[in-house]
């Protein structure tokens, strides 16, 4: 009988320190039956992404131990960086793959909140599948004013926390922790240090601007790098997949006079998320095979 797969893509407030990051990973290694598969870690973002994936028994021991390294670590209030957060264990969402559900994730996602919130005492929220209310769904909304407006969010009766206290953690911050489906994380730097440039051409190619469907971006600067990067989640890579991301991107900087230097994939993409083209043909001049979502699971 074959065995159910979920994939856990915590993304955490560390990614300057490589013997922390390579602690964290130690902590999913450990875990009998689950596969670490990905590390991606982001100096200028300040932020590491991980992938793992197994049965959901050993996926969820897995993020319980990891969590746990991640609390031990990471100090939220000398923490800087590009993207948006509200905690050391900023997102925790639970995907279901190989004959698994969403129900599942969910299951699994509710689990993991409660004990976290109970061992560390840091607020949890639930959002997209295991969300417990529609207000909650979307993970921007959760997220919205972020680690520095947590105080004040705290003490909405509104955003009261799914699981934990309601009661600002200084060092741990909150954690979002949900269930969604796959996710593509893909970035375009762009040959440019002008910031206005890349936030002009995320405006154009996110959904909630009137771009591509199922797209959210923003535009920011790789300081370390001297570029501009168009940061984009592929909410649901079959409306609008990678290659169709790039082009939109290209087109949108061309007409500002600005190149794109390559493109970027955090964690793993479905080979469908391509649409026949090939990883070089979307800037992935370092695409490796095990890249793809597919190498990982079961024939």
């Amino acid at each position: 009988m074959p065995v159910s797969i979920i994939e856990c893509v915590p993304n955490v407030s560390e990614g300057q320190d490589r013997r922390a990051v390579d602690r964290m990973g130690d902590a999913i290694r450990r875990v009998s039956g689950v596969r670490l598969v990905d590390v991606h870690m982001d100096p200028d973002h300040h932020r590491s992404v991980f992938t793992f994936l197994g049965s959901p028994t050993g996926v969820e021991a897995a993020a319980v131990a990891f969590a746990a390294e991640v609390f031990a670590l990471v100090d939220m209030e000398r923490h800087r960086g590009l993207h948006p957060r509200m905690g050391a264990l900023d997102v925790l969402p639970f995907v279901p793959l190989r004959d698994a559900t969403t129900t599942d994730a969910a299951a699994v996602a509710r689990r993991v909140g409660e004990a976290l919130a109970r061992t560390h005492e840091v607020p949890v929220y639930f959002y997209g599948a295991a969300a417990t209310a529609s207000s909650r769904r979307v993970l921007i909304d959760v997220r919205r004013g972020e680690y520095e407006g947590l105080p004040r969010k705290l003490r909405d009766p509104a955003w009261r926390p799914d699981a934990g206290p309601a009661r600002f953690n200084s060092r741990a911050g909150a954690v979002a922790v949900g269930a969604r489906d796959v996710l593509v994380a893909y970035n375009v730097w762009l040959d440019s240090y002008d910031l206005d440039a890349a936030q002009a051409v995320a405006r154009a190619v996110r959904e909630s601007s009137g771009g591509l469907p199922a797209v959210q971006a923003m535009g920011g600067r790789l300081a370390r790098r001297g570029l501009t990067q168009v940061a984009m989640n592929l909410v649901d890579y079959r409306r609008t997949s990678i290659p169709r991301a790039f082009d939109a991107v290209r087109s949108e900087a061309a007409r500002l006079g600005v190149a794109v230097r390559r493109g970027e994939l955090v964690g793993l993409a479905p080979r469908a998320a391509f649409e026949g083209r090939s990883p070089e043909s979307v800037g992935l001049v370092d695409f490796a095979p095990d890249h793809y979502l597919e190498s990982h699971l079961p024939a």
